[in-house]
């Protein structure tokens, strides 16, 4: 099992920067992948982000593509989203998440975080 918490949500107008993180606990993180992912109101939820367990491979939703950068540090367990020039359509609540899958696919994840809400305001 795998716990994960994140933190550094809030409201920022556009064109501003957050930096999320997630804390994880309980197996050896380092083994995972580990992605973001965000869910707005009436809308499914979407990836965002992947890292690979090495660190050395990313991938990012177009949408975020260029204005977010994930990143992890194994020794501290935690994973980070730093996002920039943030939109009011990045406004979503953000999961954290963890698998053995380097995939953009939710199912493949079976642990995830409580999630942390972003507001970008116009």
């Amino acid at each position: 099992q795998v716990q994960l918490v994140e933190s550094g949500g809030g409201l920022v107008q556009a064109g501003g920067s957050l930096r999320l993180s997630c804390a994880a606990s309980g197996r050896t993180f380092s083994d995972y992948t580990a992605s973001w992912f965000r869910q707005a109101p009436q809308k499914e939820r979407e990836f965002v982000a992947a890292i690979a367990w090495t660190g050395g491979n990313t991938n990012y939703a177009d949408s975020v593509k260029g204005r977010f950068t994930i990143s992890r540090d194994n020794a501290k367990n935690m994973v980070y989203l730093q996002m920039n020039s943030l939109k009011p359509e990045d406004t979503a609540v953000y999961y954290c998440a963890a698998g053995s899958s380097y995939t953009y696919t939710s199912a493949l994840y079976p642990y995830w975080g409580q999630g942390t809400q972003v507001t970008g305001s116009s």
